[in-house]
């Protein structure tokens, strides 16, 4: 699968396309600048080593390739990088929203949360793209940066999806299960966001308290769930 992931220079997005092209997607790293996106796939490549595809381009002709657009950016930059890269988007497109409404966009801690006007910042998002025009998926909140990017460790926990597509939630699962020790959880329609979301800044504060990095979450019961549709 072509990914694209915009805000992939960032420690988020970066770990995120390491980890998926090392899956076998051609990855194309997004930027506001073409030639920091080329350099971070070069990176990416020279971390990789083998036959893995990573291409980087601008945000916005990232946006415009790839099958599954994954949006990585820091919650101040949310509204300004989905207005520039809108208009790039094909209709039905895949979106993951990854921002968390950190506290830090204004000048606080990053282990506390503002609330958007809209809920969240994943309906944030579907404002600004307009609602029904692409295919939204909130998800990746739970998943720290620093263990996505250090290849000599498994990433563990459940990474929880929301949005009301129920095949485009299944499409990012499949993404999510090419990850090795992660697993995915269908949390319900977008608005479930609401509560996803704060637990970055749970994760935060837990890795403070604990001196540690690689915080996470995992839902107990999965052998006897089945399907998500059944």
């Amino acid at each position: 699968m072509e990914v694209g992931v915009v805000g992939g220079t960032g420690d988020e997005g970066f770990g995120l396309a390491l980890r998926l092209a090392r899956a076998g997607h051609h990855i194309v790293i997004g930027s506001r600048s073409e030639d920091r996106g080329r350099q971070a796939a070069q990176r990416a490549r020279d971390i990789l080593g083998g036959e893995v595809t990573v291409d980087g381009t601008t945000n916005e002709s990232c946006a415009a390739a790839a099958e599954v657009v994954v949006v990585t950016v820091p919650y101040e930059g949310q509204a300004e990088i989905y207005r520039s890269i809108k208009s790039h988007l094909p209709e039905g497109r895949v979106v993951v929203d990854t921002t968390t409404p950190l506290a830090t966009a204004v000048g606080g801690r990053p282990w506390q949360v503002l609330r958007p006007w809209h809920g969240s910042a994943a309906e944030q998002a579907e404002a600004l793209l307009g609602r029904g025009r692409v295919r939204l998926v909130a998800g990746f909140h739970t998943v720290s940066a620093e263990p996505l990017r250090d290849l000599d460790r498994n990433v563990e926990g459940d990474v929880l999806l929301c949005g009301a597509d129920a095949e485009a939630k299944a499409a990012v699962g499949g993404l999510v299960d090419g990850i090795a020790n992660l697993r995915w959880v269908d949390a319900g329609d977008l608005a479930m966001a609401r509560i996803v979301e704060p637990l970055t800044a749970l994760m935060v504060s837990v890795n403070r308290r604990y001196g540690i990095k690689d915080a996470g979450v995992g839902l107990t019961g999965h052998e006897r769930w089945g399907r998500p549709d059944a």
